[in-house]
């Protein structure tokens, strides 16, 4: 059974938040490895599973126009203020879960009503819905692995140096993007009727002025289908971007379970707001949307910057929603640098240690290579065989979901 539900509502009264400012000032270093941080095949969805098509109808207008605006992060960023976030602390977590002391962000202002039209039309080419569409049974309609290619514009504004720094200071640590495959990845949900949001509205004003004071759950269980389910991601960090028009939308939030299994809505961003989220830690799911036309996010993934943080990255979770030529070479190759990097730190260091006249470490040594042992271990157990991914099935998570209509 899970336990109360906290809304992080816009006054923010019933739980803590911090400023950035203020625990920059109690940042410790992250969690390294023996502590050396001292200086397509494109998938066919399964038969089995609800399919969106994308069309034109459930996709953002293509312009016709071919848009070759640059991306300019004094004129594509909004950024101004900084977001409160709750801790990992905050949330019952230890402080040696995660690589951060921040677990999630407030919504802010990232990018600016043009950049956001621009990545839109990027999306809407017909060769991404064609050749980069995916669907599992968490999350009926994404598309993956298409920026490098087929979104100049949407590549370039993850990649800025701006939007790094940005996202590594909000984030408490410095990050770089996962890798080419996964920058904005997009989340799609059922495009709508005008008529049928609406309908959604007057539907739920009705249902929750039943019994609100005895605060009876009066939602259906399909009030309570998310769209994307409870999971974990594969990677430390994400940040999540809203790219479409909230105004009316009820729910669309991120549902977080903290250490002791309460729920925690978080404030969905609103077009051209993110929040970044330490996603690799903490369970979660995107609530069902209610009253808006359609609900399209991008989602960016992030790792550590220095080869000497700890790398926890899976591929559970979008191994069988991706082209595994791709994931797997991005995979393997930034493994191999970080393990590169390690390697050669070490040996650096056993020969300071001789030309100082120092005794070799048997026993330090000893546990740089069991670790080294074990980091290769990890991601060749990661890099499953092509024909055992179960295309389109991830496994679930048996926790009840949290409805669109509010707490039970």
């Amino acid at each position: 059974m899970l336990g109360p539900r906290i809304y992080l509502a816009n006054d923010c009264t019933k739980t803590k938040l911090h400023s950035i400012d203020h625990l920059a000032n109690s940042c410790k270093a992250p969690p390294t490895t023996r502590n050396l941080l001292k200086t397509t095949t494109p998938q066919t969805d399964p038969a089995h599973l609800r399919h969106i098509s994308i069309d034109q109808a459930a996709m953002p207008e293509e312009d016709s126009r071919q848009d070759t605006t640059q991306f300019d992060p004094e004129r594509h960023i909004a950024f101004s203020k900084e977001p409160k976030f709750l801790t990992m602390k905050d949330i019952g977590y230890t402080d040696d879960v995660g690589i951060s002391p921040v677990a999630v962000t407030h919504p802010f202002p990232l990018f600016t009503p043009e950049a956001i039209e621009i990545m839109r039309s990027e999306i809407a080419k017909p060769e991404v819905s064609s050749d980069h569409h995916y669907a599992s049974n968490i999350a009926s309609s994404q598309l993956r692995g298409y920026a490098r290619e087929h979104a100049p514009f949407t590549y370039a504004a993850w990649n800025h140096p701006s939007t790094i720094a940005l996202v590594s200071k909000l984030a408490c640590i410095d990050l770089i993007p996962w890798s080419d495959y996964e920058i904005a990845h997009i989340n799609l949900s059922a495009t709508k009727t005008e008529e049928q949001a609406q309908a959604e509205l007057a539907q739920y004003s009705r249902k929750s002025s039943i019994h609100s004071d005895e605060g009876i759950d009066v939602s259906s269980p399909e009030d309570d289908k998310p769209i994307v389910g409870w999971h974990t991601d594969s990677y430390p960090f994400v940040c999540v971007l809203m790219m479409s028009d909230c105004t009316n939308m009820v729910g669309g939030e991120t549902a977080l379970r903290t250490a002791d299994g309460r729920v925690i809505r978080v404030r969905g961003p609103t077009e051209g707001c993110a929040v970044i989220l330490q996603g690799r830690y903490i369970t979660h799911q995107a609530v069902r949307a209610l009253g808006a036309k359609e609900r399209i996010t991008a989602v960016t993934s992030w790792r550590p910057k220095s080869a000497f943080v700890k790398d926890d990255s899976v591929l559970r979770t979008v191994r069988p929603v991706s082209d595994l030529k791709e994931l797997y070479t991005d995979f393997a190759e930034y493994r191999l640098d970080i393990m590169e990097q390690r390697i050669r730190r070490e040996r650096e260091q056993l020969r300071a240690r001789r030309e100082a006249g120092v005794e070799f470490g048997t026993q330090s040594h000893k546990a740089f290579l069991q670790e080294s042992a074990a980091f290769l271990a990890h991601t060749d157990h990661e890099l499953v065989a092509d024909e055992d991914v179960e295309k389109g099935f991830i496994e679930e998570m048996d926790v009840p979901n949290v409805g669109a209509y509010g707490p039970a």
